[in-house]
């Protein structure tokens, strides 16, 4: 049974509690059915995402049809959506009413503020059977390059993620991510293949409604990227009163060895875990998490990889890393490692081009005691003056200092965006933490670092630099 059969958990059951009351397995299923009556297998709907029943009533009855969601994110512009019907030519838009989706389009369906509409699009060739959703790239915004995920590569996420949390029908989740990001999703379908339910709010961390929430509906878990807990840092999550809380996840990017060791105390002191986890969508979600009776002693660590899936250094000729401390580029092995990517709609009707085996571009080392430390992106290295500088370490040396950047930049010239008016800092601290030169660093203040909505910087956006 995959966790789309909604009907494997007790009908009465809930799945979905959100500001206005639950939504049971038998409910949700029904919702699912009905989202869907109208659309068959094979056939592309553009999905504008949001955290709501009906919007995860229309997810599941896709999937269940066999129909292929191209997910987009609740806020995309108008001009995002337009590219995204240019080069898929979807037959269906599934969007909250009043959306520029809808615009043009005839409606079919409607349910609690959601809408199906016929697109304008031609008639078009089925996608590949294999193929269950289309998401959008990591650390990408903007773009049309999707990643082709299977109904395998679904299902065995979920399988491995409610495996290594451990996760009960008595769990239940908080919206914290947007539910057209991978993490996001992967939070639900991990919930509801243990027959666990998921809590919904389009509440920020910030505002009092989420908090009510998550008291008012016995939240066990939440998940957050680093950007999540800086905020939660901010609003002294150590001190707060959540006698519910089982575990809190973090995914999206490095935290920091500090940071990562101060959230895992407070949620120790809370009586509760902290997963340190580690993927890419390309490959449906999760590939590596560090078990929470280690967060401590292995702060830094993304961990082992998750059940089902492998994890190894190559060098740069493809031979393996057999020695603790040697770096090397992460391969992943597994069944959940996506199908590859799409640009256009005659790319849906692919097979699988990974064969289980990710390249994920990411450095690392393992431990003596096999768990893995991720070091920078490959393509996150600068020559500086003849010394290899790695961007990576240098945003988080900075951060060490109370300094906010992103670093971008080309042989010789390292550019250094500051938020929060700490150009000044920052040209002072880095010839000291680098042995460099200052010629060697351009700094530019900015009021703030563009982010992608999973908190990515988006380096492409930055421009400049003095």
């Amino acid at each position: 049974m995959a966790f789309w059969d909604l009907e494997a958990a007790p009908s009465s059951a809930e799945a979905l509690v959100a500001a206005e009351g639950p939504v049971t397995y038998g409910e949700l299923a029904g919702m699912a059915d009905d989202a869907a009556g109208y659309v068959l297998p094979g056939q592309v709907v553009l999905f504008v995402a949001s955290n709501t029943a009906a919007a995860i009533a229309g997810y599941l009855g896709f999937l269940r049809v066999g129909a292929v969601p191209l997910m987009s994110n609740g806020d995309a512009a108008g001009e995002m959506l337009v590219r995204l019907e240019e080069a898929y030519a979807p037959e269906f838009v599934w969007a909250p009413e009043g959306s520029t989706a809808l615009v043009g389009k005839e409606p079919v369906f409607s349910l609690e503020g959601y809408c199906l509409a016929k697109a304008d699009s031609p008639g078009c060739s089925e996608a590949n059977p294999d193929l269950a959703l289309l998401l959008p790239t990591s650390g990408s915004t903007g773009s049309s390059r999707y990643v082709r995920v299977s109904r395998h590569n679904l299902q065995s996420n979920a399988e491995a993620i409610a495996g290594y949390m451990g996760l009960s029908p008595r769990d239940r989740a908080i919206t914290t991510l947007p539910f057209s990001y991978s993490y996001g999703i992967s939070i639900v379908n991990s919930h509801l293949e243990a027959g666990a339910s998921v809590a919904l709010t389009g509440c920020s961390l910030m505002e009092r409604g989420f908090w009510d929430l998550f008291r008012a509906s016995g939240a066990t878990n939440f998940g957050g990227v680093p950007y999540t807990y800086r905020i939660l840092e901010q609003l002294r999550f150590g001190r707060m009163s959540l006698p519910s809380l089982r575990f809190a996840t973090q995914a999206g990017g490095a935290l920091g060895e500090d940071m990562h060791r101060r959230l895992a105390k407070a949620c120790v002191d809370k009586g509760a875990g902290f997963f340190a986890m580690y993927g890419q969508t390309e490959a449906t979600a999760r590939i590596s998490f560090l078990p929470p009776e280690r967060a401590l002693d292995k702060a830094g660590s993304v961990g082992i990889a998750i059940p089902g899936g492998s994890l190894r250094l190559e060098r740069e000729d493809a031979s393996v890393v057999d020695a603790p401390g040697e770096v090397g580029e992460l391969v992943y092995e597994g069944p959940n490692v996506t199908m590859g990517y799409a640009t256009c709609r005659a790319d849906l009707s692919r097979g699988d081009e990974r064969g289980g085996v990710l390249r994920t571009g990411d450095l690392a080392r393992f431990d003596e005691d096999g768990f893995f430390y991720i070091e920078g992106r490959k393509s996150r290295f600068l020559k500086v003056f003849g010394n290899r500088v790695g961007l990576d370490d240098l945003e988080r040396l900075l951060a060490e200092h109370g300094v906010s950047a992103a670093c971008t930049g080309e042989d010789d010239c390292v550019r250094v965006f500051v938020e929060n008016g700490e150009a000044e800092l920052a040209t002072e601290l880095l010839p000291l933490l680098t042995g460099l030169n200052h010629a060697a660093f351009l700094v530019a203040a900015v009021e703030y670092l563009p982010r992608s909505e999973s908190g990515k910087v988006l380096y492409s956006k930055l421009r400049g630099g003095r």
